[in-house]
């Protein structure tokens, strides 16, 4: 091992951790100071791109601190005004606004890169006075509604993206105006909260631990009518102790030569909490984390409308991952179950869901990272059009990487094949969920929230909001532990004052210890050790949580108590039936009796498409991306826009599923007597069909059937080679 002719490898090691404890209480006194300078503007943000101010949401009549932004293209972007805008809704959990364009590599990033306009709907840090959840929903609808104002060029309506918190938001608005919206995609967004697994969904036990929502409501008093966003961050940061208590710090330490100024624009996000009004809080956590009222339709707004997520006419794309404790799988897809017993009662509403699991990012990962911007969202801003006119169904987003093997690459956009492959719901009861035993439990912690805030209330309320003023909430504010840890370690504290000039000389000499240095080793092992300690600890925690959650909450007496009888063989999330619905249901399925003979060659080009591709229940990006392709072709003023493209193919799609066979028996008269023009269609079919390769046995005898109906026997067979795979 080769050491400086001076130092031995223990001297070498004490004089690099000297250094490196230096430059990591540099990098702590940048992140204090970072703090207090957000804190002082009127809008702090982490947006990496520039924005010019569309609309301030304090001027509405109903007057919130929510802002929209439109996004500046950075130079070389082309935008095509045809596209339909974006839109990027980041969450108001805790933390300020610009997440999802934190990175070039974003959400925002991506969309601008597919030539996509794009706008930001942030938040300033406090509130307006008597700002409600109800008022932000209409607020969002305007922003949405003036979004599309300014594109009327667009073919489609603005594409949604809802970041955690912002995702049920976005779907609660677009429940109430589903008119507005365009394909929403949900990243990390939790609608089921109830839902989880044994063992490894800590966070929605927390309501039962403490007695429910009453500890929301005192939070609220003692702010003087404010919640401090503070607290949500301290909630987040108890699931992972290893993390918040050491690794996020060793990290830093022990990489700080390169680490840090990764850490500081993290902590310039993380570490600038914003405020909620107390009974926006308190509507959250009684509706949603405790009550789980929003799949199970019983929220309504002040007018009386129901909230019934079924209303949402838009493609509702969901982005979540297995890596994800705050928004797992079961909480980000149980609210399709809640809603649907079958997959055939999503057509018939004529909803379109599309989900993908990640399989290891953790939540912030999902709207954050870099890795799953370019893959995940940039397939996803690249093939929005695609979602947007697949038929109503349940569908898992599949992608993958592009290889020498892969047909017809030139179709593909990027490095990365995206395909829709049909579902069923028993694919979604697969990830986990509860049973009815663990749905009572739920349930009767919601009863026995309402008891416990009622009692808080009665009692002990009156007196809190006597006692609270705005200077003491101000002063509880700064010393919240989650604010106080930036203050302590910024340039306000004296004993910080020398850190910069000490971090300076140490950067003019810096002398790293070498990566083979024993006691560096012995470093790394005691980090391990101590995170390991930390993790087993915290999986200790959440074991004892959860079984004394069950067994409290499972107690048939602690059950009799929160009202709930024996006779009840459920009380999971179930909405009631839609007498209303159900009748525009039937009217829709009798209408489509009348259709089967309706139409032209485009009917009878996409009927076939559907008749043929039917059999393999998958979709991918080339097929569309020939369609696209074959439209273009059309003169402008016969071509067909989206709007009625989606049409086209939703009702197709809907009589091949009523009677398939009579639909397939109707496609000749719908054709035009014109040879050459049924010649011109078959062509079309069969390009399509063959940008995605080979057709399987099945789908070549469809084809074949095809070509006679279109009264094209005397020309030679079809060309789209059979696979053999």
């Amino acid at each position: 091992m080769s050491t400086p002719q001076n130092l031995n490898f223990v001297q070498e090691y004490w004089f690099d951790a000297g250094q490196r404890s230096i430059l990591t209480l540099d990098a702590l006194r940048e992140r204090g100071n970072t703090y207090f300078a957000q804190a002082a503007k009127n809008a702090p943000n982490v947006l990496s791109f520039a924005f010019e101010p569309v609309r301030d949401g304090r001027t509405l009549p109903r007057p919130v601190n929510y802002v929209l932004v439109q996004i500046v293209p950075p130079s070389g972007t082309v935008i095509d005004p045809t596209k339909p805008p974006f839109i990027v809704v980041d969450p108001r959990a805790g933390h300020g606004p610009g997440i999802g364009g934190m990175k070039q590599d974003s959400e925002i990033g991506v969309a601008l890169a597919a030539g996509h306009p794009c706008y930001f709907i942030g938040f300033f840090p406090e509130p307006m006075p008597g700002q409600t959840i109800e008022d932000v929903c209409m607020a969002e609808a305007a922003f949405v509604e003036e979004v599309a104002s300014r594109h009327p060029e667009a073919e489609g309506k603005p594409v949604i993206v809802g970041n955690c918190q912002a995702g049920w938001q976005i779907m609660m608005t677009a429940a109430i105006r589903p008119e507005l919206f365009g394909p929403i995609l949900l990243a990390g967004s939790p609608l089921s909260y109830w839902a989880g697994v044994r063992g490894k969904n800590p966070m929605r036990y927390t309501g039962g631990t403490l007695g429910g929502t009453w500890l929301t409501a005192l939070a609220g008093d003692i702010g003087n009518g404010t919640f401090d966003g503070a607290n949500l961050v301290a909630n987040f940061e108890s699931l992972n102790l290893a993390n918040t208590y050491w690794d996020k710090s060793y990290n830093l330490y022990s990489k700080v030569d390169s680490e840090a100024h990764r850490f500081l624009d993290f902590e310039t996000w993380w570490g600038n909490p914003v405020l909620l009004n107390a009974v926006e809080m308190q509507w959250i956590a009684d509706n949603l984390f405790v009550g789980n009222k929003l799949t199970s339709g019983q929220i309504h707004t002040s007018t009386g409308v129901r909230v019934d997520l079924r209303n949402i006419r838009s493609p509702i794309i969901v982005l979540c991952s297995w890596g994800d404790n705050i928004t797992p799988p079961q909480q980000a897809l149980g609210w399709v179950t809640d809603l649907y017993a079958h997959e055939d009662d999503i057509v018939a509403n004529g909803q379109t869901i599309v989900y993908t699991l990640h399989q290891t990012i953790g939540h912030l990962g999902i709207f954050v990272s870099g890795k799953v911007a370019t893959k995940e969202h940039a397939e996803f801003a690249a093939c929005m059009e695609m979602i947007n006119v697949m038929p109503p169904g349940l569908y898992e987003a599949v992608i993958t990487e592009v290889n020498e093997d892969t047909s017809n690459p030139q179709l593909i956009h990027g490095k990365y094949l995206f395909s829709l492959q049909t579902r069923t719901l028993d694919d979604i009861r697969a990830l986990g969920g509860n049973s009815d035993e663990d749905n009572r439990r739920f349930a009767a912690v919601a009863r026995l929230s309402d008891v416990n805030l009622g009692l808080y209330r009665a009692l002990a309320q009156p007196a809190v909001q006597a006692l609270a003023t705005e200077q003491s909430a101000k002063a509880l504010r700064e010393m919240n532990p989650n604010r106080l840890r930036f203050a302590v370690f910024s340039d306000r504290n004296p004993a910080m004052k020398p850190v910069k000039a000490l971090a300076e000389a140490v950067r003019a000499d810096r002398k790293p210890v070498a990566p083979d240095n024993p006691l560096l080793t012995m470093e790394h092992v005691a980090s391990t050790w101590i995170s390991t300690w930390l993790d087993g600890y915290r999986l200790m925690r959440d074991a004892m949580t959860e079984a004394t959650f069950l067994a409290t909450y499972g107690s048939p007496v602690v059950q009799a108590m929160a009202g709930l009888g024996t006779e009840t063989a459920s009380a999971g999330p179930r909405i009631d039936r839609d007498l209303a619905r159900e009748a525009i249901e039937a009217r829709w399925k009798a209408d489509l009796e009348t259709r089967f003979d309706v139409g032209g060659l485009p009917e009878a080009l996409v009927r076939a498409l559907i008749h043929i591709r039917l059999p393999q229940r998958s979709v991918d990006e080339r097929g569309f991306a020939m369609l696209q392709a074959i439209r273009r072709l059309q003169p402008a003023n016969r071509r067909l826009s989206m709007d009625e493209v989606k049409t086209l193919f939703r009702d197709q799609y809907l009589l091949v599923r009523l009677d398939e066979e009579r639909a397939v028996r109707a496609i000749p008269r719908l054709l035009p007597e014109s040879e050459q023009m049924r010649r011109a269609g078959f062509d079309a079919v069969v390009e399509v069909l063959g940008a995605r390769g080979a057709l399987p046995e099945e789908g070549q005898k469809r084809l074949r059937r095809i070509e006679k109906l279109f009264g094209l026997t005397s020309h030679e067979t079809a060309t789209v080679e059979t696979s053999h795979a």
